[in-house]
C-alpha cells in the first residue's frame, strides 16, 4: 500500500513504530488514515520479527481528531456515516480472535502484538478512543485531551461510553464524556487513563521505547499475546470462576510450548531469556 498519511519503521530488537503523519493538519483523522493504519497494523502483526508496536504522531501532535473538511462533508451529504468509515476493502487486523473484537478500533485488542500509545501532543475526538484501545498509554506533560463531541452535537463515539468507565471509573467517565472539556495529561494520569506522563522533550519517545524494549526482549511473545487477549476477553465476562478455569486451561497449553522451558531455564540460570520468534502457524495472514 502506498502510505501517504502514516509511516512506520521496525527496529532491530522487534520494536515497530507507527506515526500518524499529516504535517500541518494536526495528524487529523481521515478515511485514508483509517485504511493505512489498518493495513500497517495487519502487516506488522503478520511479521514474526515484530514483538511490540508504538503508535505516535508526527511532529509535536498526536491527533487532533477528525479532519475539519471531513466534518463539513457530513453536514452536506445524504451518505450514511457508517458506510463511509468501514469500507469492505479495508484490511481486517485483529479479526477472528473474538467476535466482539471484529469492529472499528476494537480490532486492536485482537492483535498478536502489544500496542503502546505514545501521545506526544494534543489528542482529541476519535484519537481519545484510538489511544484508549491501545494496551498501554503514555503522554507528554501538559498534553491537551478532549472528546470534543459534546461541542459538536454528537454522542460519545467509538464505544467510549463502554470503554472509559472501565478505565477511569463511572464518575470520571461521565465528566469526560458529558462535558467534553479539555483535560491535561496529568489529570488523566490521576484518573488512570494514562500509564505515565513524561517531560515534553526529545527524550519522550525514548522513554516509551524503554517500556517497548523490555517487552520485546524480556517477555515471551506468546505470553504477551495471551495476556492482552485474556484481559479484554475477561472484560466481557461476569463470572470470575470462568476466568479462573479458562486461565488454568491456558496454563496447561502454554506449558507445552518452548517459551515456558526457556523461561524456567533462564530464571534458574539467572540470565535474560532468549525467546524464539512466534511460530509461523500462530501468525495472522499479511494483508493483500
Amino acid at each position: 500500500m502506498d502510505l501517504k498519511v502514516t509511516r512506520y519503521e521496525i527496529r532491530d530488537n522487534g520494536v515497530a513504530t507507527v506515526w500518524l503523519d499529516r504535517p500541518g493538519r494536526g495528524n487529523s483523522w481521515t478515511s485514508r488514515m483509517n485504511a493505512e493504519l489498518r493495513w500497517t497494523m495487519a502487516t506488522l502483526d503478520a511479521d514474526p520479527t515484530v514483538r511490540v508496536v508504538v503508535l505516535t504522531g508526527g511532529g509535536d501532535q498526536f491527533c487532533v481528531g477528525a479532519d475539519t473538511k471531513a466534518l463539513d462533508f457530513y453536514t452536506e451529504t445524504d451518505e450514511k456515516y457508517s458506510d463511509t468509515v468501514n469500507k469492505p476493502d479495508f484490511a481486517r487486523p485483529g479479526h477472528g480472535v473474538n467476535p466482539e473484537f471484529d469492529h472499528d478500533l476494537v480490532w486492536m485488542w485482537g492483535l498478536r502484538v502489544p500496542l503502546i500509545a505514545a501521545i506526544n501532543g494534543p489528542c482529541a475526538g476519535i484519537a481519545v478512543a484510538l489511544a484508549g484501545y491501545c494496551d498501554l498509554r503514555y503522554a507528554v506533560q501538559g498534553a491537551k485531551f478532549t472528546t470534543a463531541t459534546p461541542r459538536l452535537g454528537l454522542p460519545a463515539e467509538y464505544g467510549l461510553a463502554w470503554l472509559l468507565p472501565r478505565i477511569v471509573g463511572l464518575a470520571n467517565a461521565a465528566d469526560i464524556l458529558i462535558t467534553g472539556r479539555i483535560l491535561r495529561s496529568e489529570e488523566l494520569h490521576q484518573m488512570g487513563y494514562l500509564n505515565g506522563v513524561h517531560p515534553r522533550d526529545e527524550h519522550f519517545l525514548g522513554t516509551v521505547y524503554e517500556v517497548a524494549d523490555y517487552i520485546a526482549t524480556q517477555v515471551s511473545p506468546a505470553s504477551a499475546t495471551g495476556a492482552k487477549r485474556q484481559i479484554y476477553a475477561e472484560l466481557l465476562h461476569a463470572n470470575v470462576g470462568t476466568a479462573v478455569e479458562d486461565s488454568k486451561a491456558l496454563i496447561e497449553q502454554f506449558m507445552q510450548q518452548p517459551d515456558f522451558k526457556e523461561g524456567v531455564a533462564a530464571m534458574a540460570e539467572r540470565r535474560a531469556p532468549q525467546f524464539a520468534a512466534p511460530a509461523p502457524d500462530t501468525l495472522p495472514a499479511p494483508p493483500a
